[in-house]
């Protein structure tokens, strides 16, 4: 498989922060300053920077120029190995911590090629400013939105460099709110908390828990939610694009009691990742995915499909089963190279082929019902 063009590769792997909401449009998100304590490797990147590269550590080297490292990677045919300045590592590391930088909205482009508010954070300063739902996002500064990748409407909300890059910094935006006037907000940007799970009290006692990534503190938000629940959980994995491997495996043990959830390689040898105690091994439990459900994620769904504690319904996974280290170079900067892959507790690996559900949705069936209807013949068996 060819090597990936770096903005690819990034934007894979900083995906297990925005993923799939980035390509819909959120206008979100941000990073900060990496923490210097040693966490396990996410199956996505590392939490943890490690030592600086030097004589042993790897081929590297300590000192890369952008370039030369970029060559290392496609030398070495790494699919997801990728290259990060100190300052994108630094957000980057934030993200992981749920805080991102931005006005607190995010936006989406239907097939007309028009531009539209989809999400407004609470409290946030698109909220402050009267932003709503719906409105339509007419300009960013002086260019036209609807001309603009969404991609770059989401880079400019959230300030691409430099001074737009901190706290305070002011974005300009025209909106216009149904056949109303055209009004200007000039919004300033925020450190704000990301918002990875999502909870919905369904009639009959069943929980709906959706989880867009896995970063700090999400396995103890989906515990609470778990709480809840009397006749079953829908736990929806869809567009989630991984994240931290100590939160997956958090998130298994909400319901194990204890045990296996995988293995992943870290510099030659294979280390275990087990379930805490004390689960809840009885509430019926639907995990929904799709192609958008990757790396952790996967590392979670093939865990309680393995075990046997979930029926998994929707289409086959991604298929992201690798895990890469960070190196820090000389100057601040931070090589990523594949190092291995992770395993299921069956001894399975999602890499290239993804993981299949037990029960495939069909192409125009609705995923949510489907779920539903599973875990209806699930509780009549308990």
């Amino acid at each position: 498989m060819p090597v990936s063009p770096r903005a690819t590769r990034q934007a894979a792997t900083l995906g297990l922060v925005f993923g799939a909401v980035l390509l819909a449009g959120a206008a979100t998100g941000a990073w900060g300053e990496p923490g210097a304590a040693a966490r396990p490797p996410s199956v996505d990147t590392a939490r943890a920077v490690a030592a600086p590269i030097g004589a042993g550590q790897d081929p590297a080297g300590a000192d890369l120029s952008e370039q030369q490292a970029e060559h290392l990677i496609g030398a070495t045919g790494d699919r997801w190995g990728a290259y990060y300045s100190a300052q994108e590592y630094a957000e980057f590391s934030q993200g992981l911590d749920g805080r991102y930088l931005g006005v607190g909205l995010s936006v989406g482009r239907g097939e007309d090629g028009v531009t539209t508010v989809s999400q407004v954070l609470p409290a946030g300063p698109a909220a402050s400013a009267g932003i709503a739902v719906g409105d339509r996002l007419l300009r960013i500064g002086e260019d036209e939105a609807d001309r603009l990748p969404v991609t770059e409407v989401v880079a400019r909300l959230r300030g691409r460099e430099g001074a737009e890059r901190q706290a305070g910094s002011e974005v300009v935006l025209e909106l216009r709110r149904g056949e109303g006037d055209v009004r200007e907000v000039r919004l300033r940007r925020a450190l704000l908390d990301s918002q990875q799970v999502t909870v919905e009290h369904l009639a009959g006692g069943v929980v709906r828990i959706a989880v867009r990534a896995f970063t700090s503190g999400v396995a103890e938000q989906v515990r609470a939610a778990v709480r809840g629940a009397r006749a079953g959980v829908v736990l929806d994995l869809r567009g989630n694009s991984g994240g931290l491997v100590e939160e997956a495996v958090g998130t298994a043990g909400v319901f194990l009691d204890g045990g296996p959830v995988g293995s992943y390689q870290d510099r030659g040898g294979t280390r275990e990742l087990t379930a805490p105690s004390g689960g809840d091994q009885r509430t019926p439990l639907v995990v929904l995915v799709d192609g958008g459900t990757m790396s952790a994620a996967e590392l979670l769904t093939g865990a309680l499909q393995d075990r046997g504690r979930a029926v998994v319904a929707g289409t086959r996974t991604f298929g992201k089963g690798t895990v890469q280290q960070p190196s820090r170079l000389a100057d601040g900067a931070v090589l990523e190279l594949t190092v291995g892959r992770y395993y299921t507790p069956a001894g399975r690996s999602p890499e290239g082929t993804g993981l299949a559900p037990d029960v495939p949705a069909g192409a125009a069936e609705d995923a949510d019902a489907l779920a539903l209807r599973v875990l209806a013949g699930l509780g009549s068996r308990t």
